[in-house]
C-alpha cells in the first residue's frame, strides 16, 4: 500500500519467507562480508562468506553472523565447525578477493577444501586454530561468544573478537588508525550486486553547542 509519501509499506506478516528476503537484502545495504574459515574436529578447513554480518559491540568485542543451515535442519561446515571448535576466522573481503570469495561460497561437498579449490594461501591462526587468508586485508580472530536459535534452520553467531590482523599498508600501528582506502572493502546489495568502498565522503557528528550555532545562524 502507498502511503501519502510515496512509500509503499509491506506487513511482513503477509509475505512469505522468500519475498521478505527479497525486502530486506534490497533495502538494508551494503552489507559488509565475512569470508569465515573454521577447521573441523579432525583438522579439515572450511571456508564460507556471509553477508547477514556486522560488529555489534567494541567492549567486549563482538561480531555476529547470521547462518542459514539446510531446511532439514543440518549444519552447514560453519556453524557446525564453530559448535564443535569455538572458534572461527573472520576475513573482510576486498576487490581482489571477490573471484575467490564466490568459489568458497559453492556448495561442496564437506570433505572438500574451499580454500584449496579458489586458490587461497593461508596460514595457521595466531588466537585459534582456523586458518588466516593472507590475501584479505584484514583478518579477526575470534571465539564463540553466544549462538542464537531462531528459527528451525536459522542461528546467529556471535563471536568475541580475540585479536586482529591488517594489512601492514592499510594501519598506522602507534594511532590504530586505518585507511579505509587501502582496505577496498566490498559490500553486498540485493540479487548478484556488490558496491565498492572507493567512493567516500566525511560527515561530522556536531556538538549541541555547535547545532545551536548553525541554526541561529540559519535564522539570521
Amino acid at each position: 500500500m502507498m502511503d501519502d509519501v510515496g512509500h509503499t509499506h509491506f506487513d511482513f506478516s503477509e509475505l512469505t519467507e522468500r519475498q521478505r528476503y527479497k525486502l530486506l537484502i534490497g533495502t538494508v545495504i551494503p552489507r559488509p562480508i565475512a569470508l569465515v574459515t573454521t577447521l573441523n574436529r579432525s583438522g579439515q578447513p572450511n571456508a564460507g562468506p556471509f553477508s547477514f554480518f556486522n560488529v555489534l559491540t567494541h567492549d567486549p568485542a563482538l561480531v555476529a553472523i547470521g547462518v542459514e543451515n539446510y531446511a532439514d535442519m543440518r549444519f552447514k561446515d560453519t556453524a557446525r565447525n564453530i559448535r564443535e571448535t569455538g572458534e572461527f576466522t573472520v576475513h573482510i573481503v576486498d576487490t581482489s578477493l571477490v573471484a575467490q570469495m564466490e568459489i568458497c561460497a559453492i556448495k561442496f561437498e564437506p570433505d572438500v577444501d574451499e580454500l584449496k579449490e579458489a586458490g587461497l594461501a593461508t596460514v595457521p591462526g595466531q588466537m585459534v586454530r582456523s586458518p588466516r587468508i593472507l590475501a584479505a586485508p584484514a583478518a579477526l580472530e575470534c571465539r564463540r561468544h553466544t549462538t542464537l536459535q531462531v528459527g528451525p534452520a536459522r542461528e546467529i553467531i556471535i563471536g568475541e573478537v580475540l585479536g586482529v590482523f591488517v594489512r601492514s599498508d592499510a594501519v598506522d600501528p602507534q594511532n590504530l588508525h586505518v585507511d579505509q582506502t587501502m582496505m577496498d572493502a566490498v559490500g553486498r546489495l540485493g540479487g548478484f550486486l556488490y558496491t565498492r568502498t572507493q567512493e567516500q565522503f566525511e560527515v561530522r557528528t556536531q556538538t549541541v553547542d555547535e547545532f545551536r550555532r548553525s541554526a541561529e545562524r540559519d535564522t539570521e
